[in-house]
């Protein structure tokens, strides 16, 4: 009988641990607490930035130091994310082929949000009845100055000066640079590689952990963030430029929804909504930081998560940070207009078209930082009609609201186009993807990474079978 007894207990003890996936659970549910805390964060900064609008100024630096943080991790996550994606697959034909679709896409994509941006505008007129004053002249100037640099600057700027400058000078396209390079290396070594992508599997563990660990003072970078931009602004600037205020937003919303919306329904069988509510704790962080960087780390891991291959995620994500500026196209159109129509001088749509097209080619490498959009339409002008630049001081007032849908409608397009291009090229587990969307595989973010996907050693055998289908695991 004790046999049998003890038996039954240890059947009883062996099914207890079957419980065990409550842990993780909570764990999350700690990260939820987190992004409440955000949002109460971001409406005691509103209230403050009303309320002592001064005091509200001196707490820029705290914002500002998050998204510092936040940056100080973009450069190693992007080197792995690469390394790994680049220097698992063995035939660098198919690199070439996700780095030239995301390419042609992402052009495409710039060419519609120009236009979308130049329809709006020529049909609101925005900046019909402003009056500009001698105050703000100097401003578009300054601007230009700070921004000019030619095609030839831009593509010199592109290597860095040493190997590990990239890293230090936090500059993405050097980094992007460098990573394919070692990417490409590692893939050429094939089996010698190896124990070279198992260490870079541990060092992105590592990154991924560290930034876990940062995101902890987001409701206190939020906070201060938040509240200096209300003390700087105040509502004199909101009232007076409401019209291109809503006009962006509005157009912005209509492109996430129509246009992402109709091509992520077609091409990948799914809601832009589902997906968008996926990333809801990314673009949070977005508004609240007005900075489309410091939601791109947790991009790269959210999308691996969600199904689509590592190669996909960690060639177009990257490149879309530097080339799919969907956002900031409509702003430059609307911006553009809005001066124009300010200062008496409406443009023709020719020299609107010639403008933009201008304007598209200078904002590349432009990624989302909070008032980059600013001096890239003050570059423009400056090079395509000074006449302009005078005007540019009018919309300063309140470019760090239109900086947030610039950077929210980035962001969305960098997550729809890494879906699409997995799609087109068979890299995206579409059973994974429904399950994920449905709630059914939720994210692990603790460490944000999934903890099934300590998978290097598996990884390192994908060379062998051609690497075409790598996150085909459920």
């Amino acid at each position: 009988m004790m046999p049998t007894t003890s038996s039954r207990r240890a059947a009883v003890a062996a099914s207890t641990p079957r419980t065990a996936p409550a842990a993780p659970a909570a764990k999350r549910d700690r990260t939820h607490y987190l992004y409440i805390a955000v949002i109460i964060a971001v409406a005691l900064g509103i209230a403050v930035g009303f309320a002592a609008p001064d005091f509200a100024v001196q707490l820029k630096p705290i914002g500002t130091g998050f998204v510092s943080l936040i940056k100080m991790m973009i450069s190693p996550i992007i080197f792995c994310t690469i390394v790994l994606g680049v220097g698992s697959v063995r035939k660098a034909a198919k690199v070439g082929k996700v780095g030239g679709l995301a390419l042609g896409y992402f052009i495409a994509m710039s060419f519609v949000a120009l236009a979308i941006g130049l329809v709006v505008g020529n049909i609101v007129h925005p900046g019909s009845g402003m009056h500009l004053t001698e105050a703000v002249k100097g401003v578009g100037h300054t601007q230009a100055q700070a921004a000019a640099e030619g095609p030839v600057d831009f593509l010199l700027g592109i290597i860095p000066t040493t190997f590990v400058s990239a890293f230090t000078e936090g500059q993405v396209l050097q980094t992007l640079l460098v990573a394919l390079l070692v990417g490409f290396a590692l893939q050429a070594m094939g089996r010698t590689g190896e124990p070279v992508l198992r260490g870079v599997e541990h060092i992105q563990k590592l990154v991924f952990r560290i930034l876990g660990m940062i995101m902890w003072a987001a409701p206190v970078g939020a906070f201060g963030a938040m509240a200096a931009v209300i003390g700087e602004t105040g509502m004199d600037a909101l009232k007076a430029l409401a019209t291109i205020m809503f006009g962006f937003y509005i157009t912005c919303f209509l492109f996430i929804v129509i246009v992402l919306g109709t091509l992520t329904k077609l091409v990948a069988k799914v809601s832009v909504f589902q997906l968008l509510k996926y990333l809801g704790r990314e673009f949070l962080l977005i508004v609240s930081t007005s900075s489309s960087e410091s939601a791109l780390p947790r991009l790269i891991a959210k999308m691996e998560h969600l199904g689509v291959s590592r190669p996909v995620v960690g060639i177009t994500v990257p490149t879309g940070y530097s080339f799919n500026l969907d956002g900031t196209m409509i702003y430059l159109t609307m911006a553009s207009l809005f001066i124009a129509d300010a200062m008496d001088q409406p443009m023709s749509i020719g020299q609107q078209i010639g403008l933009l097209l201008f304007m598209m080619v200078a904002s590349k490498g432009a990624a989302g930082v909070s008032g980059s959009g600013i001096a890239v339409l003050a570059s423009g002008l400056q090079s395509h009609k000074p006449a302009l630049v005078d005007g540019v001081g009018l919309i300063i007032g309140i470019d760090r609201f239109m900086s947030e849908a610039r950077a929210v409608t980035n962001f969305a397009g960098n997550a729809v186009a890494t879906l699409l291009i997995g799609t087109w090229t068979g890299e995206v587990d579409k059973e994974r993807v429904n399950r994920v969307l449905a709630g059914e595989l939720p994210f692990d973010e603790k460490t944000l990474l999934d903890d099934g996907d300590a998978a290097v050693p598996a990884e390192a055998e994908v060379p062998e079978q051609g690497g075409e289908k790598e996150l085909a695991k459920a």
